[in-house]
């Protein structure tokens, strides 16, 4: 279809492609650290984001500097017991560049990982705000078990 010759956007009859062209779309520290914050939640052997005090503060455990076309982010979490901590922390940075690359468009410059805990598995039934859905995983994990394909680059 075409306004006045000029093509319009798939799925609008009224939203001509080049009127899209102007302007500017900024996206937030805190949107981008959203999106960060997801993909680490869903790497297998991180039992929650943030640290203590921050959680109970509503912290997320992700930081997010943006600039104009690329972001650095600093991911702070609790990981679960008998996992391998280093290759955790590796996927959870392989898991936010694709994200945050991916869903954001930003380069990512680096993802900085701190584990500053480690979940004991029966240690407090207290339930964690972004507590992980792996805890079975890592028990499994602590008697020796691994999964299929655990541990493969991402």
């Amino acid at each position: 279809m075409e306004h006045q010759g000029v093509p319009l956007m798939a799925g609008s009859s009224q939203t001509p492609v080049a009127a899209v062209r102007a302007g500017r779309t900024i996206i937030s520290e805190s949107a981008v650290a959203k999106v960060a914050g997801l993909a680490a939640r869903s790497v297998p052997g991180v039992h929650a984001l943030g640290t203590g005090a921050g959680r109970s503060l509503g912290s997320t455990g992700v930081r997010a500097e943006v600039g104009a076309t690329q972001t650095a982010l600093d991911v702070n979490l609790v990981a679960e017991y008998g996992i391998e901590l280093q290759q955790m922390a590796d996927g959870v940075r392989a898991a936010v560049y694709v994200a945050v690359e991916n869903l954001v468009g930003l380069n990512v410059s680096e993802v900085n990982v701190e584990v500053n805990d480690v979940h004991l598995p029966g240690a407090g039934q207290q339930k964690l705000p972004g507590r992980s859905r792996h805890s079975a995983f890592a028990v499994r994990a602590a008697a020796g078990e691994r999964p299929a394909g655990y541990g493969e680059q991402l």
